[in-house]
């Protein structure tokens, strides 16, 4: 410190200062800000390095200044690690017994992944690294969006069957449920928005005498309103608006069509926006959910960006979400290499025995859809 000259100090003040000003802001912004305002919303996807770069510079700054302006600037960094980078310690559970082997509770385990199969079918190969994936977590129920190439093969192509030789299969458009448990009730529903049509598929699962309803969702891509902003600047904002009222339009349409809960619920897919966004606080504060990874994950559970530049995942936007009825034991996400989107999985402990109150239904297997993609448009996928 004493060989510093009095303009690095001053240099090191001045970061230090404007690092933990900065920070303050993202706090709030990420966490306590109004939702359903689209420049807050913006925000969110800001990718983490440009503003934990010069927090951790004026970290480094702070080795010449007094350990007051040390722990400042520590404290900076630190906040921005955990609450604005979204760090899950999963010490805030709230959960069902935590034993698998407890009575009344079957352990099942629950994975989503957005498979990007029309790129992998035009890739040598492109199935294999999809493939050993999905073999190495062994999902019960796995749910997948954007693979046509499912629906159009009328059953698990590629090798997808020899990684799932038990289970049964929906298809429908660029939706996929694969499930070692019956079947029953599957339909694929609407949630278009001014006149561009979308889709979402439902189905119903009998876990030893317990229905639970899956549902999974592909939401509207940020990407052509993100695009927009950052190629036009202000000129772009009002895409992003129109872009992120539609999101939102989808995710109110799914709150009214699936609220209020009638059994066990398991909501999941690429969302295409962080948990603490208005997108997703919407599902979860309307249906009564929440995010698994955030119930029983460690880490930051990021899902996608590593197929951007720099080649770091830096948004969580792929979720499982989960009614109060459902246990979360453990959750993590999966490898990168397999698409742009890396899977999420969740060990689940669902109460067994316990039907809604009503006989069970006798499972009817859906045919699955061979026609060609009837599915929502191409720009529903991040």
């Amino acid at each position: 410190m004493t060989f510093a000259s009095p303009a690095l100090r001053g240099l090191a003040r001045l970061s230090i200062v404007v690092s933990v000003l900065a920070t303050g802001s993202l706090v709030w912004l990420y966490r306590f800000a109004p939702l359903r305002d689209p420049m807050i919303e913006l925000a969110r996807y800001m990718p983490f390095l440009v503003y934990l770069v010069p927090a951790l510079l004026a970290l480094g700054l702070s080795l010449l200044l007094g350990w007051l302006w040390r722990v400042a600037a520590l404290a900076a960094v630190a906040l921005l690690l955990t609450v604005v980078m979204d760090v899950s310690t999963g010490l805030h559970r709230a959960e069902p017994p935590a034993d698998p082997a407890a009575a009344g509770v079957r352990a099942v385990r629950f994975m989503t992944y957005n498979i990007k199969s029309y790129r992998a079918a035009f890739r040598e190969g492109g199935f294999v690294p999809l493939n050993n994936e999905i073999e190495t977590h062994q999902p019960d129920i796995l749910v997948m969006q954007d693979a046509r190439e499912v629906s159009r093969a009328g059953d698990l192509p590629y090798g997808m069957r020899d990684a799932l030789p038990k289970h049964r299969l929906y298809a429908y458009g660029q939706y996929a449920v694969a499930s070692r448990f019956p079947l029953s009730d599957c339909r694929h529903e609407d949630m278009s928005f001014r006149g561009e049509k979308h889709e979402y598929v439902r189905c119903t699962v009998d876990i030893d005498g317990t229905r639970v309803d899956i549902v999974t969702a592909h939401l509207l891509t940020p990407r052509e309103g993100l695009n927009a902003t950052r190629f036009e600047l202000l000129q772009g904002l009002d895409d992003w608006r129109q872009n992120y009222a539609d999101r939102q339009a989808q995710a109110d349409t799914l709150v009214r069509a699936l609220g209020p809960l009638r059994r066990p619920t398991l909501l999941a897919g690429d969302l295409n926006a962080p948990e603490h966004a208005s997108v997703v606080q919407t599902l979860t504060r309307g249906l009564g959910l929440r995010d698994a990874f955030s119930a029983g994950g460690r880490g930051w559970g990021y899902t996608h960006g590593h197929s951007l530049k720099p080649g770091l995942s830096f948004l969580r936007i792929d979720h499982i979400l989960v009614s109060p009825e459902i246990g979360v034991s453990s959750a993590h996400v999966g490898w990168r290499g397999g698409s742009e989107h890396r899977p999420v999985i969740a060990d689940l402990l669902i109460p067994v025995g316990q039907p809604d109150g009503k006989a069970v239904d006798k499972p009817v297997e859906k045919p699955v859809d061979k026609s060609k993609s009837r599915a929502s448009s191409s720009r529903s996928g991040a």
